[in-house]
């Protein structure tokens, strides 16, 4: 199959509002935190806009293509695609509370969802509190997938044949961060509602995850009452770079219906 695309990139309020940094903090860099970012930070790394010393602040993007695709000398001609519009609302309720939310239109409005919806209390670096519509921090990809931030359009294969790309899930948990001169130590660990059949049950006719996905029910309750749980621990070099494991299991069967045993307990782990 040969196939030639051009990918056309377009983003609006790709603007990044700045905040006071005191002096001090650019002296000891163990405590500036501001431009020290890590994957985990992307949640709130995104494309914002605010206005003067207003609360809320703003933002987006917008991505789509052209193509022209040829197989076996037959061709479709050439096409525009509309991919994904993300809108972006964020805001500071108090010093230690923070809210934060992603609404995303796919194909032309085919698919509308609420890909991220979280309130975030801050109790100190090293622990805070996340509940909502979270990302589950699995792979490098999830939790850091904005289009502004890469360079095509489509989504890497780990990302969506491997793992459910941009996962979201109704759930609760924590984070944190450590800093030490040069390094930073992160880590995030959640538990939410997970899993389905489908991810054995699907139209590939294999063990697909990104199937679990195209389960709308995991946002008001668990498939059979138990929790999944996700959790990833991250170093990062200020001049070098960051590397970091993530893990993601629970079980996907249905092992009970009304208090009556069905199956033992079927799990995933990734």
């Amino acid at each position: 199959m040969k196939q030639l695309t051009i990918l056309i990139l377009f983003s609006f309020i790709y603007l990044n509002s700045t905040a006071q940094i005191d002096p001090e903090l650019l002296r000891s860099p163990n405590k500036d935190t501001s431009n020290f970012k890590m994957n985990m930070d992307a949640v709130y790394n995104r494309p914002f806009i605010q206005a003067g010393k207003l609360p809320v602040a703003l933002g987006g993007y917008v991505e789509g293509n052209y193509q022209y695709v040829g197989k076996n000398g037959v061709t479709e001609g050439h096409q525009f695609q509309f991919r994904r519009l993300s809108l972006f609302a964020s805001s500071t309720i108090s010093n230690r509370l923070k809210f934060l939310t992603e609404i995303e239109f796919e194909d032309g409005a085919k698919e509308i969802s609420i890909e991220f919806a979280s309130v975030d209390f801050e109790v100190a670096p090293l622990l805070n509190f996340r509940g909502g519509i979270i990302l589950n921090p699995i792979g490098a990809f999830n939790q850091n997938h904005d289009g502004p931030k890469w360079e095509f359009v489509d989504r890497p294969i780990s990302a969506t044949q491997l793992l459910p790309a941009t996962f979201s899930n109704a759930g609760f948990g924590i984070y944190g961060k450590k800093y030490t001169s040069d390094w930073v130590y992160a880590y995030e660990a959640y538990l939410s509602n997970g899993f389905d059949e489908s991810i054995i049950d699907n139209k590939e006719n294999k063990t697909f995850l990104p199937a679990t996905k195209d389960n709308p029910d995991r946002f008001e309750e668990s498939f059979n009452g138990s929790m999944l749980f996700t959790g990833k621990a991250a170093i990062r070099n200020r001049k070098i770079g960051e590397i970091g494991l993530s893990y993601m299991g629970g079980v996907y069967n249905k092992f009970q219906e009304d208090g009556l045993v069905l199956d033992k307990k079927r799990r995933a782990d990734v």
